[in-house]
């Protein structure tokens, strides 16, 4: 590799780099952890301490702020580590300091007793979040050969997979001690970036052609895809609207099972059924991971996987629609990590096909994979609206609703079948 080269060849890299697989593995599930386990169990216990009358709307304020400030942290954040120079490489800086700043906005958060405070410490770590966010993700163009991307994302999916529930089914253990649960997730966050930084220990930078931080750079990685994009955009709108399908449920889930199915908040059942919802997703979500990929591989359909998870998701929402009772979560529960799983197996093969000019694929990518994190925040939103028309029995045709038009949205594609 030529020694002012920021991308890594084919030739360069013979074997598939494991070590840094494991390392954005690791990563991943400790900052996806953290964060969830805050968002969806925490989080909203501690509205819901301060304000229990009007906890859905404050948490839907809080997530729709938190979108905005998310969105461009992680596009400016991403151009600024793109043009860091430092001795210990490009992204590292930048993932210890993410690590360290939001692990201490979580320390405050713990302390905070007023909706104010919360609303700002909330924004603050968003900033420092996506500081690991951001980076962690550019490390699979640096510093992995084309041959062997599929392999590294996979590494990074499993993380993904664990983190999206492991957080939840640890931070359900500490409804009745939320600042000891707050303080966990703050201590995976911290690890997050350093584990990473450790493992794969990035090398310097300096060697690299510098470069200025100029407006335009910034407009540039503002802009988005405006030519040859149609199926580019069905994907984001579709993925968009699927990921905040699941969010209405997951986002909710702590007031669904208190306010819905009636079990008392910080009660033995509230944390037996959280932490029960957590690991029966995490499981199913892992297996259909594992396995539906290969399979989509083997007959050549890309998007059969999505078609399976609309299906089997909307199957299991038809469950806690039709009664309260709690065990119908656990169904949903099953039904919706099984196809959250499918859909995990092909999303990012399906964003690399999709991609309307090479040219740009880190800018595109990383707007496709907003939306993960729009989609997480705008469930609430979606939920918080919807509970204040009708009540908490719609949020389940609404999830499914949403989950459908995504799927209609990227089976419009052409570019895969």
């Amino acid at each position: 590799m030529n020694k002012n080269s920021m991308q890594v060849t084919d030739a360069d890299q013979p074997k598939i780099p494991i070590k840094l697989g494991i390392a954005l593995s690791l990563g991943a599930l400790l900052w996806l952890s953290g964060y969830l386990g805050t968002l969806t169990v925490l989080l909203p216990a501690r509205i819901a301490m301060i304000d229990n009358s009007q906890k859905a709307a404050l948490l839907a304020s809080i997530s729709s702020l938190a979108m905005v400030v998310a969105t461009l942290a992680n596009i400016i954040i991403g151009a600024l580590s793109d043009l860091t120079r430092s001795a210990v490489g490009r992204r590292t800086p930048w993932l210890i300091a993410g690590s360290i700043g939001a692990s201490a906005m979580l320390f405050f958060l713990s302390k905070a007793e007023t909706i104010t405070s919360i609303l700002a410490i909330w924004l603050i770590y968003q900033i420092f979040l996506n500081s690991i966010v951001a980076p962690m993700v550019a490390l699979i163009a640096d510093k992995v050969a084309p041959r062997h991307r599929g392999v590294i994302s996979s590494f990074y999916a499993v993380g993904i997979s664990v983190g999206l529930y492991g957080g939840t089914f640890i931070a359900a253990r500490y409804l009745d001690d939320i600042d000891t649960g707050i303080f966990i997730m703050a201590g995976m966050t911290l690890l997050s970036g350093i584990v990473c930084s450790v493992l794969i220990k990035e090398g310097t930078a300096k060697h690299f052609e510098k470069t200025t931080f100029e407006v335009t750079s910034l407009i540039r990685n503002f802009t988005p895809p405006v030519k040859q994009c149609r199926d580019y955009y069905l994907a984001l709108l579709g993925k968009l609207l699927m990921v905040t399908g699941t969010s209405v449920i997951s986002g909710l889930l702590l007031y669904i099972l208190t306010d819905y199915t009636g079990l008392t908040t910080g009660g033995t059942e509230v944390k037996y059924y959280l932490s029960a919802v957590s690991v029966i997703m995490m499981l199913t979500g892992l297996i259909m991971a594992a396995s539906a990929g290969y399979i989509a591989d083997k007959m050549g359909y890309i998007k059969l996987p999505v078609v399976f998870a609309c299906f089997i998701t909307t199957i299991g929402l038809f469950f806690p629609f039709i009664t309260n009772a709690p065990w119908t979560l656990l169904v949903y529960a099953a039904l919706a990590g099984m196809g959250y799983g499918a859909f995990q197996s092909v999303d990012q093969a399906l964003n690399v096909a999709v991609l309307p000019d090479p040219a740009h694929a880190a800018r595109d990518l990383g707007i496709l994979n907003l939306s993960n994190t729009i989609g997480q925040i705008l469930g609430p939103i979606f939920a918080a609206a919807t509970i204040g028309i009708y009540g908490y029995s719609l949020l389940f045709p609404v999830a499914g609703a949403l989950s459908i038009m995504g799927t209609v949205l990227i089976m419009l594609i052409k570019k895969v079948k």
